[in-house]
């Protein structure tokens, strides 16, 4: 391993692109209970602005990597980026669900073409340092994202209104453009890539995908319902339940600027066990509280476990089809797609016929069956 670790212009281009994507993504959880209450919605219906964004997700992971190779990763990533702030414009004019629920179907189809572009320009660019790349990418990730909440809180209580913090979005998308202007995203060979692409994804490949998918469950599992949860079950008043949520991505962030390190002095399967049982470990503080202390304590906990588990699993993911980055971080989107899509809707299903705080276990049962993969595929892991 080069014992030298640079970052590019391109690198941190990469990064913030990666935050951008994230402040869009986990705004959808402060942003439901006002969504909810203005437009009369279930829990069900209000869940489907997540789904319908995961199925823009899942299509883009199924077609992303067939774009970059028509259009090239720089045309790529900046439709992207501003096609995801029109759509949030969309978003927060829409005044049925219909139309709302569309925009986030948009927002998740032409958005996550950046995570086809993120992780292929970082493997390419860091090679054997990707683990430590993907996971300083997504320390400044949950920096940017951590935002979200407490904007959507703070702008809820002005006379500037909730909205706002999506219409943000589209200045940061003006800014970024002319900041990095003449910043090129250089692409493996696409003969190469193409090629590649007419080969079968390796057994080892499908099994990080699976443990990605349930650890991606997790992570938006908490952050799309804990500000409705802290409302319902702990009492807190709308804005503050919205802005708690910060609590998750902070701990996020701690674990995540954590990882980048200790990637460097244990093995990748080492780090992801003991995050599992840290986040075990704060949901079942969270999921027991009865009060908004504690709950704020476990909430904080189990993002501080849930950390590493995006960035380090990606990185075993695409490393098991090297030379072909592309198509393995669009297939690897997939993951995301199919958690966002499924396990939010389970769970406001769940909510609706059992309650918020009964269904909430899934939590649980999802943090068992990726410690479960993990040390099924340990010997992969380790010879990954």
């Amino acid at each position: 391993m080069p014992h030298t670790f640079t970052r590019s212009r391109a690198t941190w281009l990469i990064y913030l692109l990666l935050g951008f994507y994230a402040y869009c993504l986990n705004i959808f959880g402060p942003i439901t209970p006002f969504l909810k209450n203005e437009l009369d919605l279930t829990y069900t219906v209000s869940s489907f602005h997540f789904s319908a964004f995961a199925l823009g997700m899942i299509a883009a992971g199924l077609i992303g990597h067939a774009v970059i190779q028509r259009i090239g990763r720089w045309w790529a990533a900046w439709v992207a980026v501003f096609g995801m702030s029109l759509s949030a414009g969309l978003l927060i004019s829409g005044q049925t669900p219909v139309l709302t629920i569309s925009a986030s179907f948009l927002m998740g189809l032409i958005g996550s073409l950046l995570l086809s572009v993120v992780p292929s320009v970082l493997a390419d660019e860091h090679g054997a340092q990707t683990a430590k790349a993907l996971s300083e990418a997504n320390v400044i990730a949950s920096l940017i994202s951590s935002a979200a909440p407490v904007l959507v809180g703070w702008l809820a209580a002005s006379s500037l209104g909730w909205r706002t913090a999506l219409l943000l979005t589209l200045a940061a998308a003006l800014i970024l453009r002319l900041a990095f202007n003449g910043v090129q995203l250089a692409s493996a060979a696409v003969t190469e890539e193409v090629t590649q692409s007419k080969q079968r994804l390796p057994r080892r490949f499908w099994v990080y995908w699976l443990a990605l998918m349930f650890g991606v469950s997790v992570e938006f599992c908490m952050i799309f319902w804990s500000a409705d949860y802290f409302e319902t079950i702990l009492g807190m008043p709308k804005a503050d339940a919205a802005q708690a949520v910060s609590l998750f991505l902070g701990g996020m962030i701690v674990g995540r600027f954590l990882a980048s390190r200790l990637v460097q002095r244990f093995s990748v399967h080492q780090i992801l066990t003991v995050s599992v049982l840290v986040a075990a470990v704060g949901f079942l503080l969270y999921w027991t509280a009865t009060a908004p202390l504690l709950g704020m304590i476990g909430l904080a906990l189990t993002g501080l476990g849930t950390a590493a588990l995006y960035p380090l699993l990606l990185t075993l993911t695409i490393a098991t089809v090297p030379g072909n980055t592309a198509r393995a971080s669009a297939r690897a989107s997939l993951a995301s797609g199919v958690a966002i899509f499924a396990l939010p809707l389970l769970l406001g299903r769940l909510a609706d016929a059992l309650g918020i705080h009964l269904a909430y276990g899934i939590i649980l049962l999802l943090l068992i069956a990726v410690f479960a993969i993990l040390q099924g595929s340990g010997r992969l892991t380790q010879s990954a």
